[in-house]
């Protein structure tokens, strides 16, 4: 999915200025953004004071939609640098094509997982004949240094491993969680997993104390570690964690994410990571004036143009606390 904000913000992310080193409950509020004609997100991160948890540097939770008779989402062919994106769905489906040839139509917790690597394009849209409502997630995983600049691929996984509790099932998207390992490809320690909790279930997910963690509310009332979370909101839970106290009032969905702090600094411009500003421009360039991001073949519109760059990074600031 492209971020597809016209005054797209240039910012400085990663690195240990930021993490929080010991438990915390920090409740984000989402930012909505409009995603083509029919499809608002909401938007967590990066958020104002919190760009990452662990590798993961983008956020989008949108739905359900009700896009009956609607065209649902439609994003046009766009390019993508130093970063892999997450599909994930809990209703509806999705239509993947890239500039490597690929056309998968990914469905609710089936993996689409996209690296980009040194360069790729790609576009995401409802196919023509979809079901009624429309409900996932979208994220961005930022690649270290030695594999940022690896060849593109995408890898669509419709089987993966799960971990229950009495009333719970976790589903492992990425990483590993409890002795279970995801099939998609991982470039750093991570962890993302689909939680799905029943009514009145009470539960405690085992966590990596080296880990920073969020959780994303996706459906339902539940409590994380004791804090009641509303869907489209999201609770950073900081480090130092051995285990997670979850709680349903409901049945409900939620999205754990965590994984090491990540250390080295990056820059986040629309949908690019890179290292610098120049990098950035560059990578503009490419999307701008030459190939370097290849074609997505059978899209039925125009690729998205790229927005006006500032002029200026931002300087990183915080420090570990």
């Amino acid at each position: 999915m492209s971020n597809l904000d016209r005054q797209a913000a240039l910012s400085v992310c990663g690195g240990r200025g930021f993490v929080v080193a010991e438990p915390v409950r920090e409740l984000l509020t989402p930012r909505r953004v409009q995603l083509g004609e029919s499809t608002e997100v909401r938007r967590l991160l990066p958020n104002l004071g919190r760009r990452m948890v662990g590798a993961w540097a983008f956020v989008d939770h949108y739905g359900p939609d009700d896009i009956a008779g609607e065209p649902g989402m439609q994003v046009p062919p766009h390019p993508h640098m130093g970063l892999q994106t997450v599909s994930w769905l809990h209703d509806g489906e999705v239509l993947h094509r890239d500039s490597l040839g690929s056309l998968r139509t990914i469905r609710p917790r089936e993996l689409g997982l996209m690296t980009s690597g040194r360069a790729i394009s790609h576009s995401e849209e409802s196919p023509k004949s979809h079901a009624r409502f429309l409900h996932g997630a979208q994220l961005w995983v930022a690649l270290p240094e030695a594999h940022r600049h690896v060849e593109p691929h995408f890898q669509h996984h419709t089987e993966l491993p799960t971990v229950t509790a009495a009333g719970l099932a976790a589903t492992l998207i990425l990483g590993e969680l409890d002795g279970a390992t995801s099939p998609g490809t991982a470039y750093t320690p991570i962890v993302g997993a689909d939680l799905s909790l029943s009514a009145d279930a009470e539960a405690r997910l085992p966590l990596d104390p080296d880990f920073e963690y969020a959780v994303l509310s996706m459906s339902g009332q539940a409590e994380v570690d004791g804090v009641p979370m509303l869907p489209g909101s999201m609770l950073y839970l900081g480090c130092g964690r051995t285990e997670l106290p979850l709680r349903a009032d409901t049945d409900a969905g939620l999205m754990l994410l965590g994984g090491e702090p990540f250390e080295e600094e990056i820059v986040m411009w629309w949908n690019f990571i890179g290292r610098s500003h120049e990098e950035i421009e560059e990578a503009r360039r490419g999307w701008t004036s030459t190939t370097r991001f290849g074609e997505v073949k059978g899209y039925d519109g125009d690729r998205l143009p790229a927005p006006e760059l500032p002029p200026v990074a931002l300087k990183p600031r915080g420090r570990v606390r």
